[in-house]
Parts: C-alpha cells; structure tokens; sequence
C-alpha cells in the first residue's frame, strides 16, 4: 500500500492553516488556476466559473489565468502543482482523483506534495437506464442483472475510475455481475445507453440531461443521503428532486460523490491558505455560484479544514477497499 496517509497529509494542512495569518498574503502577480482536465469537462467548468465570480465580484486584485493540463486522468495538473512548491500563485483544481491517482498509477507526484485548500460542491451519480427499459426503479434493474450473470453491460468513463469504483460497489453490494465497458468520458458513455448499446451508466446528472429531456434515458436512483434539490421539470413532469435515493429504492449503498476541489503546492504560507479558503468561501455564497450548481445538477457544500479532512478520509477508505478488492493498486 502507498506509504503516504491521506489523513496526516490533511491534518498537516489544518495546523499550517491554523497557524494565524499575522502578515495577510495576497497575490503580488497573476495567479495561475490549473486544470486537471481537458476544455469543456467539469473541472474546466468548475475553475472557469469560480474565476468569473472572482473577477465579477472583485474578490482577487490580481489577473487569473486558466491552464488546462488534463493529461494522464489529470496526473498533469498535479505534477504542475507539485512543480510549483511554496508558489502560491499556482492553484489546482480538480475531484478525488487529487488523492486517488496515485494508487491505480505510479505518477510524479503523491498527496504531499499539495496542500487541500478547500472543496465547494459534489458530483452525484445516478443509476440509467434506456428510457424505454422495463424497469421502473433500481431494485427491479438489479435482480434482472442478478438473474443474468455477465449478461448486462455498464457503461462509464474510461477504467479504473469514479464510474469503474462506483460499478465494482453496486457489484459488491448486491451480489450482481456485469461488464464494465469503458468510455472517453461521461457524453460517450450517455450515447451509447441511449443508442441500446449498454444496459446502464452511472453518470452524472449534467452528462445524461440531454438524452433524458428527450427520454431515450431514464434515471432509477441517487447514490446520494438525500433527494437531490428540487428543479425544474426535466421529463414528464419529473425533475431532479423526484428521484429516489438509491438506498431507499432497493439498493444498498447510501452514498457515492465526487467533491470539487482546490489545492496549492506543498510549503505554501499559512496566511495564503487562509487567503484562498476565504475567496472560495464568498464564492460559494454568491447567487451565480448557487445558481450554476442547480443548473448542472450538483450539491453544494463548502469544506475547509477538519470538515475537508475527514470528508477526504473517509472518502479515501471507500474507494481503497475497492482498489484493493480488485487488484488496481500499484506498489
């Protein structure tokens, strides 16, 4: 197993953040956001909206430059802000794949090489299936799955990652058997359930909008605590808050989500942490950040600190027994 802990890593960073911020940092030059992935993916929209509060409401004095470097499942990103140490002018944004990379692929980086800075909402997943499938909720999906070992394909965005993890939980939790075919991205993945060429996907809500507006998609369950917030209609008069939790429609697994978040390089000062944690903090209060995350269909919640810590911890676990389970993680 790796020989960095997620949660010392994170600790570290709450005592470096509680160290007071006796002299305020502020950018003295432009500040670089780095992306963990491609143009037009959710990160890239995540950061460029979080610049365009920021430069809206004045809330940085300095220029914000977008960087994209989503190579290796956003293992770019991070090695550029490793490559950064102590520069707290180079911001990273990305998901759980901060701390879940390096156990699926020997990178040049590790978690302690980045300082957590903040989180500001979480991705939900969804179970689909085609619109015209006959299963009216989760439940009844998974025993056909049951009833037919191997004979059902979920689909998802590419191997070894959020869809595979949550894919291999589901398989876990119910004793179903399927085969996992993998996609480049979510939009692939949302075209071939509705083409009939899968049985399923775990997407996102933004990633299968589309096709469940015109109802060539359906979604069964949230892997989420709670209904997601209500919102318009999207289909028949059903939106995002009519959707069960999947724990309550009958499958066991009460939670699954991606959080959104923000990181500088290692050795960064105390007061710059406490200087970001701020900024994010007045952007996730603004009404465009709340309302660009009812427009994709997301859930807000800030974290900083302990509260980002503990989520990160347990967040870790989970997906690690996984790894383990399946043999994905590399010495």
């Amino acid at each position: 197993m790796k020989s960095f802990s997620i949660t010392a890593a994170l600790a570290g960073a709450i005592v470096i953040g509680a160290a007071g911020t006796a002299q305020a940092w502020q950018p003295t030059k432009p500040v670089e956001f780095v992306v963990t992935s491609g143009a037009g993916g959710g990160t890239d929209n995540f950061a460029r909206m979080i610049q365009s509060i920021i430069s809206k409401h004045k809330l940085i004095d300095q220029p914000i430059v977008v960087v994209n470097k989503g190579g290796g499942s956003g293992a770019e990103g991070y090695i550029h802000g490793k490559a950064g140490k102590g520069d707290a002018h180079r911001v990273v944004f990305g998901t759980n794949n901060a701390y879940l990379l390096p156990y699926v692929a020997k990178l040049g980086y590790k978690v302690s090489d980045l300082t957590p800075v903040a989180a500001l909402a979480l991705d939900e997943f969804l179970l689909w299936v085609k619109g015209d499938a006959p299963y009216a909720d989760a439940k009844s999906y998974i025993e056909a799955v049951k009833a037919k070992p191997m004979g059902f394909k979920m689909g998802g965005s590419q191997s070894k990652d959020t869809d595979q993890t949550l894919t291999m939980m589901i398989q876990e939790a119910t004793g179903a058997k399927m085969i996992y075919v993998p996609f480049q991205g979510g939009s692939a993945a949302a075209v071939q359930l509705a083409g009939g060429h899968i049985d399923s996907n775990v997407n996102n809500p933004n990633e299968n909008i589309g096709q469940w507006k015109a109802g060539q998609v359906k979604p069964l369950c949230v892997f989420s605590p709670v209904r997601l917030a209500k919102g318009e209609p999207v289909f028949e008069g059903k939106g995002w808050g009519d959707i069960p939790t999947c724990k309550e429609a009958g499958l066991p697994i009460e939670t699954f989500q991606m959080p959104r978040t923000v990181w500088l390089p290692a050795e960064v000062p105390a007061d710059a942490v406490a200087f970001y944690e701020g900024v994010l903090e007045k952007v996730s209060k603004t009404p465009e950040w709340q309302e660009f995350v009812t427009r994709t269909a997301q859930t807000a919640r800030f974290m900083k600190g302990k509260e980002l810590a503990d989520f990160v911890a347990r967040d870790d676990a989970a997906n690690k027994k996984i790894f383990q389970a399946e043999g994905w993680v590399v010495n």
